[in-house]
């Protein structure tokens, strides 16, 4: 038996190939699907089985591409309802795989459907329980996504019946494999490692302690921020099916010129993205453009803050207009319209106008705050962020909230607007939105937060009634 794990760091996200006997069986497939069948073309195996633990709603599954290309059935658990044929499996079923078993718990709490697959080894033991969004390392999976009319209590308590008549009675040795590591906002404060143990989720995940359901539900739903925008459009995605990824990158990877770019570009519509390195971005750009790096969580910052109905054109560093696209693919952006043939360099040759952000470090932001009256230093990192320490009088405004224009009402025409966040990444994005709406007297602070709070000479502060 071999079971691998292939982990896509930018969404925190874990799919996994199990081999016995020259069989395979993929859970939770990415929407490219060219790393499962390589493994089974280098292994000299057939998939034999694709199993979805529930409807993301953080990325679009790979289920469909790799079902039409390997003639694999999909296999979700009870109460499934998808637009595609599916397998739908009973509670307690059982798949044989070459030596070994793959039996389908069904377990309802973070999604009605939701369910866990156990696998036991040759002999018949348990050996390990690929748990979905249901269980995580040091968490569990959040209940507000609602499947149909629940409330999160309500899904909740499913929770907690799923853990404990389904996980908890299972051997401690029994290996732990989830669907997302730290850093996923499928839960709220996941571990830092992406397996474990049951024994090790016994000891460490406070859902798995002897508690009541009361004390549970409130638990789990306590503390829960609002989750991503594009999180019920994937899920729609993944339940009613989707264009096959060869036809969104035959759309996607058409190499435009200057001319044909312009064209694309006077429509009011488009959206203009430049995923560059952040510090290629600052140093000049198309304007309009919006910065997303591909050096950071691309994905679930293009999900977020991007629309999904407007067609999208490219500017990448060169050799990365594919992966630009793919990525943008697995979070449900199927309307990539093309790439700028050159890249930024080939635009700036041509004598095009270009903008760009004008970076300072933290310590000429210590000196110009006594003495310049119209700065407005504006943080856009998340409230809880804000809330432990900020400069004193700043302004916070996450990033996510600024795609609204009424957001930025109070910016006023005068204001040095100094932007920062926690270390530099979600601050290049911000400058960039602000600029798309017509803020242009900016300066980014390299180093955010976490070169400011270094510096002496400025005077900072926590929320301590948020903290408490």
């Amino acid at each position: 038996m071999l079971i691998k794990q292939l982990y896509t760091g930018c969404l925190s996200e874990a799919a996994y190939y199990i081999e016995s006997k020259g069989e395979a069986a993929i859970i939770d497939p990415l929407r490219d699907v060219d790393a499962y069948l390589e493994l089974a073309s280098e292994h000299k195996t057939v998939i034999k089985y694709i199993f979805e633990t529930h409807f993301h709603a953080d990325f679009v599954s790979g289920h469909l591409d790799l079902a039409k290309i390997t003639g694999a059935p999909i296999i979700y658990g009870p109460d499934t309802e998808a637009n595609f044929p599916i397998h739908k499996a009973a509670d307690g079923e059982i798949f044989k795989l070459g030596d070994i078993t793959i039996e389908v718990l069904h377990t309802p709490g973070h999604t009605l459907e939701s369910s866990c697959y156990l696998v036991r080894d040759e002999s018949g033991k348990p050996h390990a329980i690929f748990t979905g969004d249901t269980l995580f390392v040091g968490d569990v999976g959040r209940p507000d996504l609602s499947s149909g009319n629940l409330s999160k209590e309500e899904l909740a308590s499913m929770m907690y019946d799923s853990l404990q008549h389904k996980i908890m009675p299972l051997p401690d040795n029994v290996i732990v494999y989830p669907a997302h590591g730290p850093g996923s906002s499928c839960g709220k404060n996941l571990g830092p490692n992406t397996y474990s143990t049951i024994a090790d989720e016994k000891e460490g995940n406070y859902a798995l302690k002897p508690q009541s359901r009361e004390d549970f539900i409130k638990a789990v739903t306590d503390g829960l921020t609002a989750p991503p925008q594009y999180f019920p459009i994937n899920a729609k995605i993944n339940k009613e099916g989707y264009e096959s990824l060869d036809d969104v990158l035959l759309n996607g990877l058409k190499a435009l010129s200057i001319d044909e770019f312009k064209s694309w570009i006077k429509n009011e519509d488009v959206i203009l993205l430049d995923t560059r390195n952040s510090s290629e971005f600052t140093e000049g750009f198309v304007p309009g453009s919006i910065s997303i790096g591909l050096d950071g969580r691309f994905a679930e910052w293009a999900g977020s803050l991007l629309p999904f109905d407007k067609p999208i054109i490219l500017v990448t560093e060169h050799g990365k207009e594919k992966e630009s696209a793919v990525r943008l693919a697995r979070v449900g952006f199927d309307k990539m319209r093309g790439y700028l043939d050159g890249g930024f360099e080939a635009w700036k040759k041509a004598g095009n106008p270009i903008d760009m952000i004008i970076n300072v470090e933290a310590d000429e932001l210590a000196m110009d705050l006594p003495f310049d009256k119209n700065i407005l230093v504006l943080d856009v990192r998340r409230e809880p962020e804000f809330a432990d320490g900020h400069v004193r009088n700043a302004v916070n405004i996450p990033v996510s909230d600024l795609t609204d224009p009424a957001s930025m009402a109070n910016i006023e025409d005068n204001q040095n607007v100094y932007v920062h966040c926690a270390g530099g990444y979600r601050s290049i994005i911000a400058s960039s939105l602000l600029k798309r709406q017509g803020i242009h007297n900016l300066r980014n602070v390299v180093g955010g937060w976490n070169s400011i709070k270094q510096q002496e000479k400025i005077e900072t502060e926590k929320e301590k009634s948020v903290l408490n």
